[in-house]
């Protein structure tokens, strides 16, 4: 991939920007919803960016498209490939359609069925694997040795995280500054992305990651100082196990605010309100952000608060409760 911007500290509002024009037409630009419901028994102001009715279901598509929209006609030529749970593959997949060219994706076995459906019917050609990182690694360097792909990384490359970030600046056109932007954290390029992106438009914002307690790298990497690299996640949230990425963590100590963590039994209970009040589906790892305010962990009461809702793919013949 081309690495023009190669560190953090050079992925600024103007990348985003740029990103942003770079897939206008590619991606949607997704709705922020207001549930009178939902403000009434909060006491606050809800803005939920809809990002699960983006394009292959997930945020995903704006990192993917904006990162092959970087390939030179060259690398393009030979396809590319990456490793991913779910979300990240699909939308590569779709990416590579649009930009007529192939994609391989290496995809964990217990990756849920509704996110391998979808890569596939994309176009992918899916390569199985053992749902350990070291084996998801192993086989795509297997993989991009005996087809010349290029590897196109899940969240942890200034491309991917510029195109996630185009979500946080719509957000911030659409309704202005906030007090709060809760944000779902995995790899981290969302969280990186859309944080730069939300305090160089409004500073005094604070932006919150929120992690499942049973996948909580990031909780610890960000309040030790120190990039926790080996962890046994365990939670319903299949797009939040992957640990943290380096340019993301970099990014999040620049311009997060706080990092908390939720259980899976609130990550449920969320998920379940939702669906009651707004009649959609939005994934676990998607509703991070309100299980944050309904079990209490941020205090919402009396502020304007943006909560990003990540995906919406959903396996709905094994639903958490």
């Amino acid at each position: 991939m081309d690495h023009e911007i190669t560190r953090s500290d050079l992925i600024h509002l103007e990348h985003i920007r740029a990103a942003r024009e770079r897939i206008q037409g590619m991606v949607h630009q997704t709705p922020v919803q207001v549930h009178a419901s939902l403000n009434a028994d909060f006491g606050a102001e809800l803005f939920f960016k809809a990002e699960h009715l983006q394009k292959g279901g997930a945020f995903k598509a704006r990192g993917a498209h904006h990162a092959l929209s970087r390939l030179s006609p060259e690398l393009l030529a030979n396809g590319v490939a990456t490793h991913s749970s779910g979300n990240h593959g699909a939308a590569l997949a779709l990416a590579a359609s649009r930009f007529n060219t192939r994609a391989f994706v290496v995809m964990p076995t217990n990756a849920p069925a509704p996110k391998r459906a979808a890569t596939i019917a994309y176009g992918a050609e899916v390569i199985d694997c053992e749902p350990t990182l070291s084996a998801r690694e192993a086989a795509l360097i297997s993989c991009v040795n005996a087809t010349g792909a290029t590897f196109v990384p899940p969240y942890d490359h200034p491309d991917i995280i510029a195109g996630q970030g185009t979500a946080g600046l719509e957000l911030f056109e659409q309704i202005g500054p906030v007090d709060l932007v809760l944000v779902p954290v995995g790899g981290g390029g969302l969280l990186a992305g859309v944080s730069a992106a939300i305090k160089a438009l409004s500073p005094q914002t604070q932006v919150i990651g929120v992690e499942p307690a049973g996948a909580d790298d990031a909780y610890r990497s960000f309040y030790s100082g120190e990039r926790v690299t080996e962890h046994q996640p365990d939670t319903i949230a299949d797009g939040l196990r992957t640990t943290l990425g380096v340019l993301n963590f970099d990014m999040i100590r620049r311009h997060v605010d706080a990092i908390v963590t939720v259980d899976d039994a609130a990550i449920c209970e969320a998920m379940a309100l939702y669906m009651t009040r707004a009649k959609e589906v939005v994934e676990p790892s998607g509703i991070i952000g309100l299980a944050a305010i309904l079990a209490g962990v941020i205090d919402v009461r009396a502020k304007r608060v943006a909560i990003i809702l990540s995906g919406g793919n959903v396996d709905l013949t094994r639903l958490p409760w």
